[in-house]
Protein backbone atom coordinates (compact mmCIF):
# COMPACT_ATOMS: atom_id res chain seq x y z
CA UNK A 1 0.00 0.00 0.00
CA UNK A 2 1.43 3.56 -1.16
CA UNK A 3 1.72 6.04 1.67
CA UNK A 4 0.08 8.97 0.36
CA UNK A 5 1.43 12.90 1.10
CA UNK A 6 -1.01 13.37 3.73
CA UNK A 7 -0.06 10.42 5.46
CA UNK A 8 3.30 11.08 5.31
CA UNK A 9 3.22 14.70 6.83
CA UNK A 10 1.05 13.29 9.80
CA UNK A 11 4.01 10.89 10.30
CA UNK A 12 6.84 12.36 9.66
CA UNK A 13 9.26 13.20 13.28
CA UNK A 14 10.27 17.09 13.75
CA UNK A 15 13.96 15.65 13.98
CA UNK A 16 13.04 14.72 10.70
CA UNK A 17 11.46 17.51 9.36
CA UNK A 18 14.21 20.00 11.01
CA UNK A 19 17.00 17.76 9.32
CA UNK A 20 15.49 18.49 5.95
CA UNK A 21 15.47 22.06 6.29
CA UNK A 22 18.88 22.14 7.72
CA UNK A 23 20.41 20.60 4.71
CA UNK A 24 18.65 22.58 2.56
CA UNK A 25 19.04 25.40 4.13
CA UNK A 26 22.81 24.89 4.23
CA UNK A 27 22.72 23.73 0.18
CA UNK A 28 21.38 27.29 -0.42
CA UNK A 29 24.18 29.38 1.33
CA UNK A 30 22.81 30.00 4.76
CA UNK A 31 24.76 29.36 8.30
CA UNK A 32 22.22 26.73 10.41
CA UNK A 33 22.27 26.94 13.89
CA UNK A 34 19.57 24.68 15.86
CA UNK A 35 18.82 23.62 19.46
CA UNK A 36 20.26 19.95 19.94
CA UNK A 37 18.77 19.31 23.32
CA UNK A 38 16.11 22.28 24.51
CA UNK A 39 17.26 21.04 28.21
CA UNK A 40 19.86 23.63 28.29
CA UNK A 41 18.07 26.36 26.45
CA UNK A 42 16.67 28.97 27.25
CA UNK A 43 12.50 27.72 27.63
CA UNK A 44 11.03 28.13 23.78
CA UNK A 45 13.89 29.33 22.32
CA UNK A 46 13.34 29.17 18.53
CA UNK A 47 14.58 25.38 17.03
CA UNK A 48 16.39 26.91 13.94
CA UNK A 49 18.67 30.39 13.67
CA UNK A 50 19.37 30.93 9.91
CA UNK A 51 21.98 33.35 8.89
CA UNK A 52 22.67 34.50 4.95
CA UNK A 53 22.91 38.34 5.21
CA UNK A 54 21.22 40.65 4.75
CA UNK A 55 18.80 37.93 6.16
CA UNK A 56 18.24 36.49 9.95
CA UNK A 57 15.39 33.81 10.50
CA UNK A 58 14.00 32.13 13.43
CA UNK A 59 11.63 29.21 13.10
CA UNK A 60 10.00 27.19 15.27
CA UNK A 61 9.28 23.84 14.18
CA UNK A 62 6.43 21.24 14.62
CA UNK A 63 4.52 18.20 13.56
CA UNK A 64 1.56 18.65 12.21
CA UNK A 65 -1.17 18.86 15.04
CA UNK A 66 1.88 20.00 17.73
CA UNK A 67 1.29 23.17 19.17
CA UNK A 68 3.53 26.31 20.43
CA UNK A 69 4.30 26.21 24.28
CA UNK A 70 3.51 29.91 26.15
CA UNK A 71 7.40 30.84 25.95
CA UNK A 72 7.69 29.98 21.75
CA UNK A 73 4.72 32.26 21.32
CA UNK A 74 7.22 34.45 23.85
CA UNK A 75 10.11 34.12 21.97
CA UNK A 76 8.36 34.55 18.67
CA UNK A 77 6.54 37.36 19.43
CA UNK A 78 9.34 38.90 20.71
CA UNK A 79 11.34 38.49 18.01
CA UNK A 80 9.00 39.48 15.13
CA UNK A 81 9.12 43.06 16.93
CA UNK A 82 13.06 43.48 16.02
CA UNK A 83 13.63 45.16 12.95
CA UNK A 84 14.94 43.02 10.21
CA UNK A 85 14.14 39.33 11.62
CA UNK A 86 11.93 37.18 10.07
CA UNK A 87 10.09 34.58 12.53
CA UNK A 88 8.31 31.38 11.15
CA UNK A 89 6.40 28.83 13.06
CA UNK A 90 6.68 26.09 10.35
CA UNK A 91 4.55 22.80 9.86
CA UNK A 92 5.91 19.85 7.53
CA UNK A 93 2.70 20.74 4.56
CA UNK A 94 4.45 24.62 4.95
CA UNK A 95 7.15 23.28 2.42
CA UNK A 96 6.51 25.75 -0.57
CA UNK A 97 6.85 28.52 1.93
CA UNK A 98 9.51 27.49 3.11
CA UNK A 99 11.15 26.53 -0.12
CA UNK A 100 10.26 30.63 -1.33
CA UNK A 101 11.84 31.70 1.87
CA UNK A 102 15.07 29.84 1.80
CA UNK A 103 15.61 30.66 -2.21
Amino acid sequence: MQETTDDYLKHITEREFAGGIVQQAKALGWLVGFVWNSKHSPAGFPDLTMVRPPRVIFAELKRMKGKTSVHQEQWLHELRDCPGVETYLWRPSDRDQIDEVLA
